[in-house]
């Protein structure tokens, strides 16, 4: 029986996604062109006969080959997946008709798309969104300015910032040590870390717990756990380094709220959000001290990039780098 050109494989299969399957006009016209793309790919290879590769001799190697080639000429990752995914279902067929005994296929994946980083502020762009006094009442201006001093000025995450309490206890999830000029907190993995809190972010803490008000817990831990559910979540506002209004502990949403309010206020060019200014701690204090380790340290990463292992450093050592480094550490701490 004489063997299909590759032309007709090729319309046997539209044929079927067109009939059998009764796939959309458009949904088939991408096959083709799919296709017709596989067909170049063949045709132009030169192997050892000189000759390109007929669809039915189409191999693995050549598939991962032919990936390569899409993924150096700049298509995206998600581009060559759809591609594959028309080429997987061509060869499908083309096993049900007993014309190839395995798919060439079917192990093959487009390349990953790198995880884009969020967006940073530039270090203007950053200190003065730090340093912008909204119209907002003295209440409201004092708390949103030591988030933003907290967020940027030590990279906490936004739930590490919601977590904070007033003081240590063992019920807290995080404090600052205004003595020490650190935070301690909780991050991802239920993994606790101490970075520095510079002295602009002291001094902007000082102003808001001055203004807080009534409601910060007692300095003694509790004996036992809260009685009633009410109780629990009573004990946990109360304890809130940030509250709202009402006294409740400010959520995360809450947060993202406050910094785009305050980034149009402050005329920024795009809205602000919470790991935007995380990312810029991070950005910054790496561009000034070239300490990959170090920031991972800081941030809690295990990996800041796909390649650098997480190396763990001794705390003084961050806390020179990061006084050394970061904008917002280059200030004389406040006494007392």
């Amino acid at each position: 029986m004489q063997t299909p050109s590759d032309s007709a494989l090729i319309e046997g299969y539209l044929e079927h996604v067109r009939v059998e399957k009764r796939l959309a006009a458009r949904t088939v016209e991408l096959y083709a062109l799919d296709l017709a793309k596989l067909q170049g790919f063949a045709g132009a290879f030169k192997g050892s006969t000189g000759q390109g590769v007929a669809l039915l001799e189409v191999k693995n190697h050549h598939i991962r080959r032919w990936v390569a080639s899409m993924h150096s000429g700049g298509r995206s990752g998600r581009g060559i997946a759809l591609i594959l995914s028309g080429w997987r279902g061509f060869y499908a067929w083309l096993g049900r008709q007993g014309r190839v005994a395995s798919n060439p296929v079917q192990d093959v994946r487009s390349p990953k798309a790198p995880k884009p980083l969020p967006k940073a502020l530039g270090v203007d762009d950053a200190v003065r969104f730090a340093d912008f006094q909204s119209d907002d009442d003295a209440w409201l201006e004092a708390r949103d300015a030591a988030m933003v001093e907290l967020l940027y000025g030590s990279g906490l995450r936004v739930g590490e910032l919601v977590g904070l309490d007033v003081v240590a206890s063992p019920q807290a999830k995080g404090w600052i040590d205004m003595q020490a000029g650190e935070a301690h907190v909780l991050g991802k993995g239920s993994k606790r870390r101490s970075v520095p809190v510079g002295a602009t972010a002291l001094r902007a803490l000082e102003r808001w717990l001055a203004l807080r008000g009534p409601g910060a817990p007692q300095t003694t831990p509790l004996v036992g756990a809260p009685h009633t559910a009410a109780q629990a979540a009573q004990a946990n506002a109360s304890a809130a380094l940030f509250q709202g209004r009402h006294g409740t502990r400010l959520t995360a949403q809450s947060v993202w709220q406050r910094l785009q309010r305050r980034s149009l206020q402050a005329g920024m060019a795009t809205p602000v959000h919470p790991h935007m200014l995380r990312h810029s701690f991070a950005s910054h204090v790496l561009q000034s001290s070239s300490d990959l380790r170090g920031v991972q340290e800081l941030l809690g990463h295990a990996n800041i990039s796909t390649t650098q292992v997480y190396t763990r450093l001794d705390f003084q050592h961050l806390a020179k780098a990061y006084d050394a480094a970061h904008p917002r550490a280059k200030v004389k701490k406040c006494g007392g």
